[in-house]
C-alpha cells in the first residue's frame, strides 16, 4: 500500500488531495506517522519529528491519525488478496507476499493477475497500492518499491540480474548504514560489485552468516516460499512522555504498568516469553535497546519487570532525559510447551496473582486491579501496544 495512513486519512479529506500532508498527533513532541507523497518530495519523512516537519514545510497539513480505519482497510485488502490465492504471507497492516504460481490458469498471467488486483483495491477501498511481480520474494519487493507510488513491475525470471546488479548495495535486505560503510570501504557500490567478489572476502569483512547471505541476494538467490503462518513474533508497550523524564523512580514505574501490560497480553495469547527487550529514546531521539534471554520462558509481569529494570540500571544513563521507554516480549513460545523446570511444583506466587488480576479485569474491565504507586493521578500520555 502507498502512503497507507496518509492515503487512508485522504479518503475523507478530499480537499488535501495533492497537497503536502503528514499524519501525526498535533503537539509538540509529536513525530511524523505517515506523509503524503508530495510531503515526501519535500524532504519531510516518517518518524521525523513533526516541529521539524513544519520547520521544512510551514503549511504541511497535520491528520490526526485512526488507527482503527487503517485496521479495517487493511482486512479489506488482505481479503481481496486471499480472493487470488490463499498463500497470502502478511507482513505488516500495509504489505504482503503473495504466491500466485498456482492461480495462473484461474485469473491469467502474474502481470495480469498483478493489474487485477490493483484494481480491486482501488475500487473497493479508493485507495492506490503498487504491486511488484517476479519469481523471488526479495526481488518482488523491490520491483514494488520501485514502481512507487500507485505501478506496476514486473521483473521477468530471465531478466532479474539485469534488474538487480545495478542497484545500489543498500539495496540488498541486511544492509543498513554500519554495512553499506564497511562495503564501500571494499570499493563495492553497487548490487553486481558483491556479487563479482569473493563470497569468502565478504565473510572476512561481515562475518559468515551476514556474508552468505549477500553473497547469495546478490545472485537473486531467496529461496524462502510465501508462508501463510501467523504467529506474533513479538508483544510490547511504549510510552511517550509529554515532558522528558530524568527521575528513574518514574521511569521504573512507567516500566511496571508496561510489564504488566505486556504479561497479560501473553497469558490472554496463552504464550511465553523467552527474551524480554528494553527500549530508551532521549531527548535528542537517540534510541537505545537492550534485551536479555531467559533460561525459562515467563508470563509474569513482575518477572518482566525486573528483567527490564536490570537492564535500565545496566544502561548508566547517568540523568539523562527520556522522551520516551518501551517493553518488548519476543520468542514466543506456547504456554506450557516447554519441559518442567526442577522448580515446577513451586508456586510462583505474582503468576497466581496476575491470573487472578486477568479474571477481575475480564469481569469489571481493564484495570479493575492496579498497583498502589499508580492510585495518583497519572499524566495522560500516548501509548502504544504493539503486537509485532
Amino acid at each position: 500500500m502507498d502512503a497507507f495512513f496518509a492515503s487512508v486519512e485522504v479518503l475523507d479529506r478530499p480537499d488535501v488531495v495533492g497537497k503536502p500532508a503528514v499524519v501525526a498527533h498535533d503537539s509538540p513532541r509529536s513525530v511524523v506517522t505517515s506523509a503524503t507523497y508530495e510531503a515526501r518530495a519535500l524532504g519531510i519523512r516518517s518518524a521525523m519529528p513533526l516541529t521539524q516537519a513544519k520547520r521544512l514545510v510551514p503549511h504541511v497539513i497535520v491528520l490526526e491519525p485512526h488507527f482503527e480505519k487503517y485496521r479495517h482497510y487493511s482486512r479489506t485488502v488482505m481479503k481481496i488478496f486471499n480472493d487470488f490465492t490463499p498463500l497470502v504471507e502478511q507482513l505488516s497492516i500495509d504489505e504482503a507476499f503473495l504466491d500466485v504460481s498456482g492461480a495462473i490458469k484461474i485469473f491469467g498471467s502474474p502481470e495480469v493477475i498483478a493489474q487485477q488486483i490493483k484494481t480491486r483495491v482501488k475500487e473497493e477501498t479508493g485507495l492506490p497500492c503498487s504491486v511488484g511481480v517476479a519469481s523471488t520474494k526479495f526481488v518482488a519487493k523491490l520491483a514494488s518499491t520501485k514502481s512507487k507510488p500507485n505501478g506496476l513491475l514486473v521483473i521477468p525470471e530471465e531478466d532479474t540480474l539485469a534488474f538487480l546488479h545495478p542497484l545500489p548495495i543498500d539495496a540488498l535486505w541486511g544492509v543498513g548504514k554500519k554495512t553499506a560503510e564497511v562495503l564501500h570501504k571494499r570499493g563495492l557500490h553497487t548490487v553486481a560489485d558483491v556479487a563479482h567478489s569473493p563470497e569468502q572476502s565478504l565473510i572476512s569483512a561481515l562475518g559468515q552468516a551476514a556474508g552468505s547471505h549477500l553473497f547469495a541476494l546478490s545472485w537473486a538467490r531467496d529461496p524462502r516460499p510465501v508462508s501463510t503462518e501467523k504467529v506474533d513474533k513479538s508483544i510490547g508497550k511504549e510510552h511517550t512522555f509529554t515532558e522528558d523524564v530524568t527521575d528513574m523512580d518514574k521511569l521504573k514505574a512507567t516500566l511496571l504498568f508496561q510489564a504488566d501490560h505486556v504479561g497479560a497480553q501473553l497469558r490472554k495469547a496463552q504464550l511465553e516469553a523467552r527474551t524480554i527487550g528494553l527500549k530508551v529514546t532521549f531527548s535528542d531521539f537517540e534510541s537505545l535497546t537492550r534485551s536479555r534471554t531467559l533460561p525459562e520462558p515467563t508470563s509474569v509481569g513482575r518477572e518482566i519487570h525486573k528483567i527490564v529494570c536490570d537492564l535500565l540500571d545496566d544502561l548508566r544513563i547517568g540523568g539523562r532525559a527520556v522522551r520516551l521507554i518501551g517493553v518488548r516480549a519476543a520468542g514466543l513460545v506456547e504456554a506450557g510447551g516447554q519441559q518442567l523446570s526442577l522448580w515446577e511444583d513451586e508456586e510462583d506466587p505474582w503468576k497466581e496473582a496476575e491470573i487472578a488480576i486477568d479474571q477481575v479485569d475480564m469481569k469489571f474491565g481493564p484495570d479493575s486491579v492496579r498497583p498502589a504507586s499508580f492510585l495518583r493521578k497519572i499524566e495522560p500520555t500516548r501509548e502504544s501496544g504493539t503486537p509485532g
